[in-house]
């Protein structure tokens, strides 16, 4: 098979074997193969056998592939490397025996090893092995660049395990068993990204690798985060803690270049001061250290600490779920360079935006699932988000925003408000008031272009509440009394709005017009009370439309050849109660090219009592359908014939009884003789 590629050409076919080669790589993957095939050409150089079932590397198993850069053998049963099996291809760079069963002979295995004296990459994952074993395998491995042992049941890591890994620039750990680590990396001085993810560590104390860029310790059972008390510079730009049991905020090198900062589900807090107004300002606490017959103790103030770290360069902070009340004064303003900031799930009741935490660099700021009353704007404090993006708010107990909140972020374009209890300005005026309600005014926020107002009770919304915006994505569900009946509020959208969520917002009315929204291609009405498919919709060229969870027992059966037909790429259609004998429609949209149902095994129609699928409707129901859709004035027709039938004969039976009386009566009440 000849195929090209950027102009070269590459030849590739397959081997007995049943092997595909490709210029100089040879794939033997999954061909159930018990040994290493001996055919494949001598100048292969990258060769991968992985999802096969061989047991042992021979001495020989290799001898034909003296260029071999290259050798993967994943997911194999292997249990032995012969100590001469890598002697004819001492060139070997990268070496993966994942997922295989070298604890057997692991000994063995690590005299193999060590004829490798090129080897940079050597991947060990999933072999259960111990950290003896893992030191045994690497001890004559200096060229190592790259190592992996995670999915092992390696427990405890000392400075015997990784000897002699002088040039070792990563190693990855996760998934094992570590709860102790003594001087395991300090011999690693060009060690750069250390994965020790998914172990069992209870702290990290006296973090002194300077070196490090790349730091994953999350999904442990870390309590405290302690670096080095010293002033040379840490290279670390990566930290990751998420998922673990911080209770403070870790204590960062003074010197560093972090640029993100992952806290993600722990247990943290500030503790200056407790919401019972109690100050901890200058309260500390005291860390007890045992390095075998010494003891040191540290003495760390609760907050001090964190204000002597350099934070300058940090763009990423993520607090997420965790358990923060507020934040301690001066606390962003450290993080000058701040572009995305995360606090959501966590106890904040305020966030006070100031010149003292300018954020003039912050493009997301994420407030939601919080506690949130109030949002606080100190005075003269306008150009505090300028390039503010992305402002998510949702799920909070937001009544109202500080006035003219958005004219401050003249960038943002992403807004969340939803299940917040706020309204839209204007707002009517209500008699016997002389002030309106409060209300959230986002007229004139030309940049604004993606608004959620989903689950706030909006209700009874003033006229053009989206005036001077630009709006292309509005999610107004969840919001019972919304809509009123009409979209005519929503005018001032007509031209720019290309996604508009209405799901669960009551909407009953079929006559609602939507055609005035001529640039809408994403429309979404389910989880409502529609009887009909509203006639307006088939004007619109729509891409996606869901109708889920409506009363609707039919769609147009012309559906498919409507501009909405025409254009639509995607409609979700389930929890409708269609009629089974009016299914014309669904079989036109069967016949649609490019269109997608992606919930059509779902989609149920009712006939008396039962609910089928259209797909395959069985024959009696078939057949008992066409005779309710047959021609009514047919079926009335075969009705009456029997009866008229009936009324004629009857007719002429009695006229043929009573002949004779009927004429005689008839002559007598003329009284006329008839001539002859």
């Amino acid at each position: 098979l000849a195929v090209g590629w950027r102009g070269e050409e590459i030849t590739a076919w397959a081997t007995p074997g049943g092997c595909k080669l490709v210029q100089s790589a040879a794939n033997c993957s999954g061909r159930w193969l018990k040994s290493v095939p001996g055919d494949l050409g001598a100048d292969t150089e990258e060769l991968f056998l992985g999802d096969n079932t061989i047991q042992v590397l021979g001495n020989a198993s290799l001898l034909s592939y003296r260029q071999l850069h290259r050798l993967s053998l994943p997911r194999n049963r292997l249990e032995l490397i012969e100590p001469g099996a890598f002697l004819s291809s001492r060139g070997l760079h990268v070496l993966s025996l994942a997922d295989n069963l070298l604890s057997t002979n692991y000994s063995l295995t690590a005299a193999a090893l060590s004829a490798l004296p090129a080897l940079r990459t050597l991947d060990l994952a999933g072999n259960r092995l111990t950290e003896d074993m893992v030191s045994a395998l690497t001890q004559n491995l200096s060229s190592l660049e790259s190592l992996s042992v995670a999915r092992n049941i390696i427990m405890r890591l000392d400075s015997s395990v990784f000897t002699n890994l002088t040039h070792l620039l990563e190693l990855n750990l996760e998934k094992n068993y570590i709860f102790e680590i003594d001087q395991a990396f300090e011999g690693l001085e060009r060690l750069q990204r250390l994965n020790i993810a998914y172990n069992y560590l209870p702290c990290v104390v006296e973090f002194g690798l300077t070196q490090l860029k790349v730091l994953n310790v999350s999904n442990n059972v870390i309590e405290w985060f302690l670096a080095l008390e010293t002033d040379d510079l840490f290279e670390l730009e990566v930290l990751d803690l998420s998922h673990n049991h911080l209770l403070f905020f870790p204590v960062l090198p003074r010197r560093n270049k972090l640029h993100s900062l992952l806290l993600k589900d722990n247990e943290m807090s500030f503790y200056q001061r407790l919401p019972n107004g109690t100050s901890l300002a200058n309260v500390t606490v005291q860390f007890l250290l045992i390095d075998g017959n010494s003891t040191n103790v540290t003495t760390v103030s609760l907050w001090d600490e964190i204000c002597h770290s350099n934070l300058s360069s940090l763009r990423l902070l993520d607090m997420s779920q965790n358990q923060v009340w507020y934040l301690p004064e001066g606390f962003l303003a450290q993080m000058p360079s701040l572009t995305h900031l995360k606090l959501n799930q966590n106890c904040l009741e305020t966030f006070q935006l100031s010149e003292r935490d300018p954020l003039a660099m912050l493009m997301e700021l994420d407030l939601s699932q919080n506690r949130l009353t109030e949002l606080e704007v100190e005075r003269g404090a306008e150009g505090v988000l300028p390039n503010l993006q992305l402002f998510n708010l949702s799920t909070n107990r937001l009544q109202v925003l500080p006035s003219g909140v958005f004219t401050y972020t003249r960038k943002i374009t992403t807004v969340d408000l939803s299940r917040n209890r706020v309204d839209l300005c204007p707002q009517p005026a209500v008699v016997g008031k002389a002030e309106s309600p409060p209300c959230v005014d986002i007229r004139g926020v030309k940049t604004l272009t993606h608004l959620s107002l989903a689950g706030c009770g909006l209700q009874g919304l003033g006229r053009q509440p989206f005036q001077g915006t630009s709006l292309l994505h509005l999610d107004l569900s969840d919001n019972h009394q919304a809509l009123s009946g009409d979209l005519r509020w929503l005018q001032d959208l007509a031209l720019t709005l290309r996604g508009l969520s209405l799901r669960n917002t009551s909407l009953s009315s079929t006559s609602v017009d939507f055609s005035i929204f001529n640039s809408l291609v994403h429309l979404d009405i389910s989880g409502n009370s529609l009887t009909a498919f509203p006639a307006s919709l088939s004007l619109l060229k729509l891409h996606s439309l869901d109708l889920r969870d409506n009363c609707l027992v039919a769609l147009p059966a012309d559906t498919a050849g409507t501009p909405l037909g025409r254009s639509l790429r995607e409609v979700y259609l389930s929890q409708n109660p269609y009629n089974c004998c009016t299914l014309d429609w669904w079989d036109s949209l069967q016949q649609v090219e490019g269109l997608q149902v992606p919930d059509g095994q779902e989609v149920t129609c009712s006939f008396a009592s039962l609910t089928l699928k259209p797909r395959a409707l069985p024959q009696p129901v078939l057949q008992s359908c066409r005779w309710h859709t047959a021609n009514l004035a047919l079926l009335y027709l075969v009705l009456a014939l029997p009866t008229c039938l009936t009324l004629l004969v009857a007719f002429a039976l009695t006229f043929l009884t009573f002949k004779q009386k009927l004429l005689k009566m008839v002559k007598s009440r003329c009284g006329v003789s008839s001539p002859y």
